[in-house]
C-alpha cells in the first residue's frame, strides 16, 4: 500500500520536488534540535533573565508574523521571470548564514544583541521557504492533481512531525556530549543539502508580458467587483431610467478600456507597483468582511491576552527542578506524540462537533495544562510521591495534544473563508494573525515575569504568574460569540 502510493507520487510530481518539500518541513520540524541549544546559550553563556530570554526569543521568531509579505512579493515581483524557486533559494541561504556565523564567530553568540539578531534572520529565512514551498504545493496540485492535495498535505505534515521527533531526541543527547558552537555547525547541514536541492527543481520562466496580463485580469475584476457594487447601489437607491443610462455607459467604458488591444505600455517597475497595489487591496479588502473579521479576531485575542512563561518555565525546570537536557528533549518528544494524538483525535471524535464547543473545550483543557504547572510548582504532587519528570513529561504530552484542539478548528476555519482566487495569501495572512498573537503573548509573558521579579535564582512568584495565566486562558471563552454560531469541524 505504501509503496503503490509513494509510486504515484512519484509519477505524479517527480521525485525531485517530492524530496525538496520533504526537506522543507523535515527542516522546520528538526529546528528543535537547535532550539534547545540556544536555550542553553541564552540562561549559561549570556547570562540572560527569564525574561529576557522569553523576549529575546519573542522577537526572534517576529518574521514567522509577517508571512504574507513573503508571499505577495513571490506571487507579484517574479525575479528572472520565476515566481518561486528563486525566492527559495534566498530564504534557504538567509537559513543556512546564521548558523555558520553563530558556529563560527563567538563574539556573534557572546553578544545577547547579535545573537537575536542572526537568530531573527534565519528565522525570517524559515518562514519565507515555508511560503513559498506551500505556493509550489498548491500550484502542483492545481486542475488536474488536485486529488492529491490530501497526500502531499500529509507528507507535509509527516516530514514535519519526524523533523520535531529526531530533533527533540537528538538535541537533548547531543547538547551533553558537543559544545553548542559545533552544535550550530551540524545544523548548518541540513539548510545545505536544502540549498543543494534547490538545484534539482526547474521552474519555467513567465512570459515577458505575463505580470502585465496578471495586472490586467487584476484590475479587470477589480472593476467588475466595483461594477457590481454600483449596480447593487443603483437598485437599491433607484431604479430609473437615468440610472440605467449611466449604468451602461459604464458598462462601454470598461469594455472599451480593456477589450481595447492598444495598450500604453508600462516599465517594469510600475507594473511589479501596480500589481502590488492591486493584490493587497485585494487582500485587505477580503479580510474586512465580517465573516472573515469576525473569527480572526477570536484567535488572536485569545493569543494575545493569554501570556506565555513556557521560557520561564525551561528556567524552572532547569535551575529549580535540575532536570538534564536529554530529558527535556525526551519530554519534546513527548509532546510531538500529543501533538499527532490530538490530531488523530479530533479528526476521529471532534471534527462533527460545532467549532464553539471544540474550542471552550480546549480552553478549559488549557486552563487545566495551567493547573498541573501550579502543581508542580507548588511540588504538591511530591506530598504524593509522583516524581517531578513524570509531571513534566504528561503535562507535556496532555498540552500539545489540547492545543491541537484549538489549532485544527483555525486551520479548517481559515481554509473554509479562503476566497478562490487568493487563497494561499489570506491562508498566509491568517497563519500570521495566529503567530503575531502568540509573539505577543510571549512579550505579554516577558512582561509579567518582569514585573513579578522571577529571575534565575529567584521562583518565588512564578506561581501567582501561573496563576494570572489561567485566569486569562478562560477569559477568551467570554467572547466566542465571534466564532459563527453553526460552524463545524468538517473542511467542507
Amino acid at each position: 500500500m505504501w509503496i503503490s502510493w509513494a509510486t504515484r507520487m512519484r509519477a505524479s510530481f517527480g521525485a525531485s520536488f517530492l524530496w525538496l518539500v520533504t526537506m522543507v518541513y523535515f527542516n522546520q520540524g528538526f529546528r528543535s534540535f537547535v532550539w534547545t541549544a540556544i536555550s542553553y546559550q541564552m540562561k549559561d553563556v549570556l547570562k540572560l533573565s527569564p525574561s529576557s530570554s522569553q523576549f529575546l526569543v519573542s522577537v526572534a521568531h517576529s518574521p514567522w508574523s509577517i508571512k504574507p509579505i513573503y508571499g505577495i512579493l513571490s506571487d507579484c515581483i517574479p525575479i528572472n521571470g520565476r515566481r518561486r524557486l528563486p525566492y527559495l533559494v534566498i530564504a534557504t541561504i538567509l537559513s543556512l548564514l546564521p548558523w555558520l556565523v553563530l558556529g563560527l564567530v563567538t563574539s556573534a553568540r557572546s553578544s545577547g544583541n547579535l545573537f537575536a539578531a542572526f537568530l531573527t534572520v534565519q528565522n525570517l529565512g524559515s518562514a519565507m521557504a515555508d511560503v513559498v514551498v506551500d505556493a509550489m504545493v498548491a500550484e502542483a496540485v492545481h486542475s488536474e492533481l488536485a486529488e492529491f492535495a490530501g497526500d502531499l498535505q500529509s507528507l507535509s505534515w509527516l516530514s514535519m512531525a519526524l523533523g520535531g521527533i529526531f530533533g527533540s531526541l537528538l538535541g537533548g543527547y547531543t547538547l551533553s556530549q558537543l559544545r553548542i558552537d559545533t552544535i550550530f555547525l551540524l545544523f548548518s547541514i541540513l539548510p545545505a543539502i536544502q540549498l543543494l536541492s534547490c538545484s534539482l527543481i526547474k521552474e519555467s520562466p513567465l512570459e515577458s508580458d505575463g505580470a502585465q496580463n496578471h495586472d490586467s485580469k487584476t484590475m479587470k475584476f477589480k472593476d467588475d467587483v466595483d461594477h457590481s457594487n454600483r449596480k447593487n447601489s443603483f437598485i437599491k437607491t433607484s431604479k430609473t431610467s437615468k440610472r440605467k443610462n449611466k449604468r451602461n455607459n459604464d458598462n462601454k467604458r470598461i469594455n472599451l478600456k480593456y477589450e481595447s488591444p492598444i495598450r500604453q505600455p508600462r516599465s517594469r517597475l510600475e507594473r511589479y507597483c501596480i500589481s502590488l497595489k492591486s493584490a493587497i487591496c485585494n487582500l485587505v479588502g477580503t479580510f474586512k468582511q465580517p465573516i472573515i473579521l469576525r473569527p480572526m479576531a477570536w484567535f488572536f485575542f485569545s493569543n494575545i491576552t493569554v501570556p506565555s512563561l513556557s521560557t520561564v518555565m525551561f528556567y524552572y525546570q532547569t535551575e529549580v527542578l535540575k532536570l538534564e537536557a536529554s530529558f527535556l528533549g525526551t519530554a519534546r518528544v513527548i509532546g510531538w506524540i500529543g501533538l499527532m494524538l490530538g490530531t488523530y483525535i479530533y479528526n476521529r471524535y471532534l471534527k462533527h462537533k460545532k467549532l464553539r464547543e471544540v474550542l471552550l473545550m480546549a480552553h478549559v483543557g488549557l486552563g487545566i495544562g495551567c493547573l498541573l504547572d501550579i502543581i508542580l510548582v507548588s511540588k504538591l504532587h511530591n506530598q504524593l510521591g509522583i516524581p517531578d519528570k513524570h509531571v513534566v513529561l504528561w503535562g507535556s504530552a496532555f498540552s500539545d495534544t489540547i492545543r491541537q484542539f484549538k489549532l485544527m478548528p483555525f486551520l479548517i476555519l481559515s481554509g473554509r473563508l479562503c476566497p478562490h482566487g487568493i487563497e494561499g495569501t489570506l491562508f498566509a495572512l491568517f497563519m500570521s494573525i495566529n503567530n503575531l498573537g502568540s509573539t505577543l503573548g510571549a512579550f505579554l509573558g516577558a512582561a509579567l515575569a518582569s514585573a513579578l521579579n522571577i529571575s534565575s535564582d529567584s521562583f518565588h512568584n512564578l506561581i501567582f504568574g501561573i496563576s494570572i495565566q489561567l485566569l486569562a486562558t478562560l477569559f477568551p471563552i467570554s467572547f466566542l460569540f465571534l466564532i459563527p454560531k453553526e460552524a463545524t469541524g468538517l473542511a467542507s
